[in-house]
């Protein structure tokens, strides 16, 4: 029997989209506003599943405040009030779409779950735009 558990989180930050191998005139056809030199921000919102078999010594699939720690030192610590393009490492070469802060986001994670586990991450930048990376 396998069953998932879920922690919601979530963290403030700024960001703009851009290449900066791109003119500005280019990125600003390609990423509208969202190319706004000045930066615009978003009040993310965090979903992380991790789906195993329950134990039956503990009957957790795992500890939700291990999760709940891992989530805190792994995003909301690095990426709460900051610039995502500035302040975040990942990101100096990286677009910070939704598409690719997920993907980071869950790299973040993966490492600090055992690998007998699925893990999914999904990423709302607005409360009707999210996005959903499951590792594939």
């Amino acid at each position: 029997m396998r069953v998932t558990i879920s922690r919601k989180a979530h963290f403030n930050a700024a960001h703009r989209l851009y290449r900066k191998d791109w003119s500005f005139e280019k990125n600003d056809a390609v990423f509208g506003k969202c190319n706004n030199p000045n930066f615009h921000g978003h009040n993310y919102e965090l979903i992380v599943s991790v789906t195993g078999a329950i134990n039956p010594e503990t009957g957790y699939v795992m500890d939700i405040k291990d999760l709940s720690d891992i989530i805190l030192e792994e995003v909301e610590r690095k990426f709460d009030h900051k610039n995502l393009n500035l302040d975040v490492p990942e990101f100096e070469n990286l677009n910070p779409t939704a598409e690719n802060i997920v993907v980071v986001i869950w790299n973040k994670i993966r490492k600090r779950i055992s690998l007998e586990f699925d893990l999914e991450v999904v990423l709302y930048e607005t409360p009707r735009n999210f996005v959903t990376y499951k590792g594939e």
